[in-house]
């Protein structure tokens, strides 16, 4: 247990030092989270598969002094508090886990340590998936890629240009080619990290605390607006350009 709780509990440690030395815990600062709904995320994409539109997540908004932070979390529910009580939550909970990485997102967009900490819409998904598939050539040129999640419009856009196994946990999605690509089930995680050369992998990780499985000595990309605070505390690559 001590090491899968390794990388999260070293974004809180980070976290709560800032929050200490900008004396926002003891400020009455209310931070509050709500469920959106899909269109309330990413609005109105011309295609219906993202996993937010199958009701199989939900996207968590913080709002701490006007600046909004998010996360992709599979549980429901509400939570309004100072940021004294949200340190203190037990992160061994899935809900508390997706408030606390909501709240460090909109902290940090606040105090300027993370951007683009919300969704982006609409069909920019698509434009984010072209663009990532030229960062990645141009980084890393021919390689193969591990995707964990499915993020329906990078698998179309990288299985085009690059080897690709793609990850996921959604059961329903598991043994169909999704996009182009055969979507795997969770056990195939480890063999898919030793095959590629690249992981790209959702924030969404960090939320659902798998992160640490990820941390090799490969070179990951995080993507997605769940992971920017703690990308830029952890200075962790991420590739989240169409968000706001």
């Amino acid at each position: 247990m001590e090491k899968k709780m390794q990388a999260l509990d070293s974004v809180h440690a980070k976290a709560l030092s800032c929050w200490k030395a900008d004396n926002l815990l003891q400020e009455k600062i209310v931070v509050s989270a709500k469920p959106l709904t899909a269109e309330e995320a990413i609005g109105k994409p011309d295609d219906m598969d993202y996993p937010i539109q199958q009701g199989k997540e939900h996207l968590i908004e913080a709002v701490f002094n006007g600046h909004k932070g998010q996360a992709f979390t599979a549980s429901r529910g509400t939570f309004s508090g100072t940021l004294e009580e949200i340190a203190a939550l037990p992160l061994s909970d899935d809900f508390n886990r997706a408030v606390f990485v909501a709240t460090l997102n909109a902290v940090s967009c606040a105090q300027h340590t993370a951007t683009n900490t919300i969704h982006c819409k609409d069909n920019a998904p698509k434009e984010c998936a072209q663009k990532l598939s030229e960062y990645i050539k141009n980084k890393y040129d021919e390689c193969k890629i591990t995707i964990i999640g499915f993020q329906p419009a990078m698998a179309e856009a990288l299985h085009t240009v690059f080897q690709v196994r793609l990850v996921d946990l959604d059961p329903q999605n598991i043994g169909l080619v999704k996009r182009g690509v055969l979507v795997e089930g969770q056990e195939k995680t480890g063999d898919a990290i030793a095959w590629a050369d690249v992981l790209l992998v959702t924030g969404t990780t960090l939320a659902n605390n798998s992160i640490d499985l990820f941390l090799t000595d490969k070179p990951v990309i995080f993507y997605g607006t769940t992971i920017a605070g703690a990308a830029a505390y952890m200075n962790w690559e991420r590739f989240c350009p169409m968000s706001d």
